[in-house]
């Protein structure tokens, strides 16, 4: 029962680390640690599977989408459709996303499996990028989409242009898995 305490006083401890990356604090703090516990651990764990963040993660990559888009079609009325799409897809593809991760040290906070961990699973990029989105979708369901645009505008959309200048849209191809 100690042990439990502990680690529940670490997990707190950590949970309150990345609110303050984020600048976010949650009202319900249930869903930050629901975005952060992959489905290896909810598995080991035996619990159903909302426990675990990928529904968090479906939403949270339609939260994204839908935060850029809006922003790129209305700062850049002159970019033809094609133009915003690529952007768009260069802004929220898995290596953008990656990138998000790392910055935030995000791949430290998450709960993985014993083999997910033990397999280089705090550093996949796939499992950073679920992430991401995950958080993304918590803050959502948390405090509103105002609260999620505050972190995508601080974490992506504020580096927008240094990526449509200089990133190679085929970079994002890189981090994709078959």
């Amino acid at each position: 029962m100690k042990k439990d305490g502990a680690m529940e006083v670490v997990m707190s401890q950590q949970l309150e680390e990345l609110q303050e990356k984020i600048e976010y604090h949650f009202t319900d703090e249930k869903l930050l640690r629901n975005a952060l516990t992959h489905s290896s651990y909810a598995n080991e764990k035996h619990w159903p599977y909302e426990k675990n963040n990928e529904r968090l993660e479906f939403l949270g990559d339609s939260v994204l989408g839908m935060v850029v888009a809006d922003y790129l079609y209305r700062a850049h009325p002159d970019l033809p459709e094609g133009d915003l799409t690529r952007t768009r897809a260069a802004l929220v593809c898995e290596g953008s996303l990656v990138e998000v991760a790392q910055q935030l040290g995000l791949g430290a906070y998450l709960k993985l499996g014993k083999g997910e961990d033990a397999g280089g699973g705090r550093t996949r990029p796939s499992i950073l990028a679920d992430a991401v989105e995950a958080v993304l979708a918590a803050v959502y369901l948390d405090g509103g989409i105002g609260s999620a645009r505050k972190i995508i505008r601080r974490f992506i959309l504020d580096r927008e242009e240094e990526k449509r200048a200089s990133r190679d849209y085929k970079t994002c191809l890189l981090y994709t898995s078959p």
